[in-house]
């Protein structure tokens, strides 16, 4: 995995329209400065280096700050701590997901959610399944 030395980058699945949906959100009106985003469903070399890691899309979204690995709620918790939300849907998930104890409980109801989606589209939840 490359190192990132520009700032932040948030993987999540873009085979899922929430996931999608909170990624662009993030990125156009979040105010993280210099948050990258990258859809991990359509970059197998970046799903393999992660999940060398221990870090599997399956299991959600990861944020790379520098040297650290963030996965699922933890990175979902970092985001809220760091957004600047303008847009209605980051205005309600900040508060709920900028504790990390929340967070954690919540997050599990997310990945219920996005395996609906998916399954909805046909999509497995593990973009590395075949």
């Amino acid at each position: 995995m490359e190192n990132n030395t520009h700032g932040p980058v948030l993987v999540y699945d873009g085979g899922c329209p929430f996931c999608s949906h909170f990624a662009e959100l993030s990125e156009l009106r979040g105010g993280i400065a210099d948050l990258s985003i990258r859809d991990g469903r359509a970059d197998h070399a970046l799903r393999q280096s992660l999940a060398q890691r221990g870090c599997h899309l399956r299991d959600g979204a990861v944020v790379i700050d520098g040297d650290q690995l963030l996965h699922g709620s933890e990175a979902i918790h970092w985001m809220a701590q760091r957004l600047q939300p303008s847009a209605p849907l980051l205005q309600v998930l900040v508060p709920l997901f900028g504790q990390n104890q929340r967070a954690g409980r919540l997050y599990p109801f997310l990945l219920v959610a996005r395996r609906a989606a998916l399954a909805l589209r046909g999509l497995p939840v593990d973009p590395d399944s075949r």
